[in-house]
């Protein structure tokens, strides 16, 4: 099966020069042009008609949308849509709907893992739609991710990847207020650091964006702009309203992308609280 990419940004970059090495990239695309990128194509037509399965990295769900009607006139028996674009379940059940009404198949294909992860193939999938058609993308995606989970409905999947991703916002609020308020006492980063190593609150992800709070360096793994979209979507979900630490989180972000740092990895929380 030949896959092919639309959407070249953090993620979809990387997920497709893997696809390139391993000779399954039928074409890639993106709206703002990368003509040196490997099997570029010019339109996402293109790269949809010559591909099996077409995967979906986009920023939202009016950008999914604004794809998928470019290429739904290509779709058709054969052909997969593999959307790995993070968007609420609303939209993914009709984007389902729309891919499946031209005789395609969908799957959502949420994933975590920032680029890091991507770089080392370590990209964790959660899968929502029929098993039988995970069975058959398994080839492709085990280029990319070291885990493929099935969640359950393609809704759910969508539920999961926001419900984890306010789990990592909330942890990265939390850690830049504790490397704050250290900071202001005189203790230093090396000193927090090694405690925390050492504290049941440590995790992974403190391990992650342990370099980056150090060196002060933002270069985006996963920008604020995206982080503040997927916490905008999950406060517009049924049964989302009340949440207290999401509405903390979504106000921060707000502020840190009013104030230039959209395009910044989300440890810049910290600097919204060392600007105050």
């Amino acid at each position: 099966m030949k896959i092919g990419v639309l959407g070249l940004g953090i993620i979809g970059s990387v997920w497709a020069r893997h696809y390139h090495t391993a000779g399954v990239l039928a074409g890639a695309w993106n709206r703002t042009p990368q003509p040196d990128f490997p099997l570029w194509k010019s339109t996402p037509e293109a790269v949809a008609n010559g591909a099996d399965v077409i995967q979906i990295v986009v920023a939202d769900p009016a950008a999914v949308e604004s794809v998928l009607t470019r290429i739904l006139p290509v779709l058709g028996p054969g052909k997969i849509v593999m959307q790995s674009s993070t968007i609420d379940a609303a939209s993914s059940e009709k984007f389902a709907e729309l891919v499946e009404a031209r005789g395609a198949k969908y799957l959502a294909a949420l994933f975590t893992g920032s680029k890091p992860a991507a770089e080392q193939r370590q990209t964790v999938y959660y899968l929502g739609g029929d098993p039988g058609l995970m069975a058959e993308v398994e080839p492709l995606l085990s280029l990319v991710s070291a885990y493929r989970f099935t969640i359950g409905t393609n809704a759910q999947a969508c539920a999961l990847k926001l419900a984890m991703n306010l789990h990592i916002a909330a942890q990265m609020q939390g850690l830049s207020e504790a490397l704050t308020m250290a900071r202001g006492a005189g203790v230093t980063d090396e000193v927090f650091f090694s405690a925390l190593s050492k504290n049941t609150g440590c995790s992974p992800f403190t391990k992650l964006k342990e370099p980056k709070l150090r060196a002060r360096d933002y270069a985006p793994q996963f920008s604020v702009k995206h982080m503040h979209k997927d916490m905008r979507l999950m406060s517009a979900t049924a049964g989302c309203d009340n949440f207290p630490v999401l509405d903390a989180v979504r106000e921060a972000l707000k502020t840190a992308e009013a104030r230039g740092m959209g395009d910044e990895d989300f440890s810049a929380l910290i600097k919204v609280l060392e600007q105050q």
